[in-house]
C-alpha cells in the first residue's frame, strides 16, 4: 500500500517535470528550434492539431525554421497560427514550404524570456510539492489503519526524497535553459 503511493507519486512528479520541459522547449532562446512551433495548434479541417502532425519542421539554419506541409491545402491554415502565436517572425511561402526566420533577441527580451522561464519553474515546483502533499496525506492515514510509524516515518522520508529530487531535476533545467537564453 504504502509502494503504491510512493509509486503514485513519482509518476506525478514525473509528469510535472515533463510538462514543464515541454514548456522550456516552446520558450525561443537564440537559436532556431523545432520545440519552438511543433505543438502550435493548427486549424486543420475543423479540429486543432499540433503542427508537428501535419508538417516536416526543420532548422536548416541557426535562426530559421523550415516547414513543410504535407498537405498544400493546411498553408493558410498554418501560416494563420504561426502569426497567432506571436513568435516576433512573420512567414515566408513558397509553395507548400514556409519558412521563418527569427530576428535576433534583444537584450530586454531575453530578460523577459528569463522570467517566463522563472515562472514556469515555480509553477512546476509548486506542483511537485502538491503532489507531495497530497500523497504525505495518503501516507498518514494508514497510521489509522494499522501501519507501523516506523513504517509510515520511512515511506515520508522516501517522499520528501522523491521531492527533493524532482525540485532539484528542475532548477538543473532552468539554469540550463537561462544560461542558454543568455548566452549571446
Amino acid at each position: 500500500m504504502i509502494e503504491e503511493y510512493l509509486k503514485e507519486a513519482e509518476k506525478r512528479m514525473k509528469g510535472a517535470v515533463s510538462k514543464f520541459k515541454e514548456e522550456l522547449s516552446g520558450i525561443r532562446t537564440g537559436r532556431a528550434s523545432t520545440g519552438l512551433v511543433e505543438n502550435i495548434k493548427v486549424e486543420y479541417y475543423g479540429s486543432e492539431i499540433p503542427l508537428k502532425q501535419i508538417a516536416t519542421i526543420s532548422t536548416p539554419e541557426p535562426s530559421q525554421i523550415l516547414i513543410q506541409t504535407w498537405d498544400k491545402g493546411a498553408v493558410k491554415s498554418i501560416e494563420k497560427a504561426l502569426i497567432e502565436a506571436n513568435l516576433g517572425a512573420n512567414p515566408q511561402t513558397e509553395g507548400n514550404i514556409i519558412r521563418l526566420n527569427l530576428p535576433p533577441m534583444t537584450e530586454e527580451r531575453r530578460k523577459e524570456v528569463v522570467k517566463l522561464v522563472h515562472k514556469f519553474a515555480e509553477e512546476a515546483r509548486v506542483a511537485v510539492r502538491n503532489i507531495r502533499r497530497d500523497e504525505k496525506e495518503n501516507i498518514e492515514k494508514l497510521k489509522k489503519e494499522g501501519f507501523s510509524e516506523d513504517d509510515v516515518k520511512k515511506a515520508l522520508d522516501k517522499l520528501q526524497k522523491l521531492t527533493d529530487k524532482y525540485i532539484d531535476e528542475i532548477n538543473q533545467l532552468t539554469e540550463a535553459k537561462e544560461k542558454e537564453i543568455l548566452s549571446i
